[in-house]
């Protein structure tokens, strides 16, 4: 399953983030996969899509970096899943 993140950094600053990305790793549980992110170019949020069937796996991630960031979990479908799903209903 596909889970869109919304992290809001603290105050703003990445710095923080970036250091410990750089220094410790993404700090993710096997099974849990990185997809891809976008960053505000005003360092207010960042949007990031991760995969994963187990939902204690993103659970425990996010308990990794909770202390600079907050987060917002939304399960997501791909357009062409959903697609795939309405088609029949039309």
């Amino acid at each position: 399953m596909q889970f869109m993140i919304i992290e809001r950094f603290r105050n703003r600053d990445p710095k923080p983030i970036y250091r410990r990305l750089r220094d410790q790793g993404r700090q993710m549980p096997d099974g849990l996969n990185y997809v891809s992110s976008w960053i505000e170019p005003n360092f207010d949020r960042c949007f990031q899509v991760m995969e994963c069937d187990d939902l204690r796996l993103l659970q425990q991630w996010i308990a990794n970096w909770s202390d600079l960031m907050e987060f917002e979990v939304v399960p997501v479908l791909s357009s062409a899943d959903t697609r795939a799903t309405i088609e029949p209903l039309l």
